[in-house]
């Protein structure tokens, strides 16, 4: 972990982005200039090390999704909000 990174967890209980809000949040993380670190956790979750690691934490939705699928999702989400 290099603590100059943003730490953002990926977590049911972390704040709904739409796209706008999305978009302000990396207008804003890339304005801080550190790199960003977006963690998915495997199919346990994140374990509790990672989530006190995070400075954010984002949820896509309130459903358990898998985390290959979470990953497309990110993608879609980030492009998006960048175009």
């Amino acid at each position: 972990q290099n603590p100059q990174n943003r730490i953002v967890t990926l977590d049911i209980p972390g704040k709904p982005w739409d796209t706008p809000q999305l978009a302000a949040e990396l207008e804003r993380w890339k304005l801080d200039g550190r790199d960003v670190s977006l963690l998915i956790g495997g199919p346990e979750g994140l374990s509790p090390a990672c989530k006190a690691a995070a400075e954010q934490s984002w949820s896509l939705s309130a459903l358990t999704l898998p985390h290959p699928l979470v990953r497309v999702l990110v993608a879609e989400s980030l492009y998006r909000a960048t175009s």
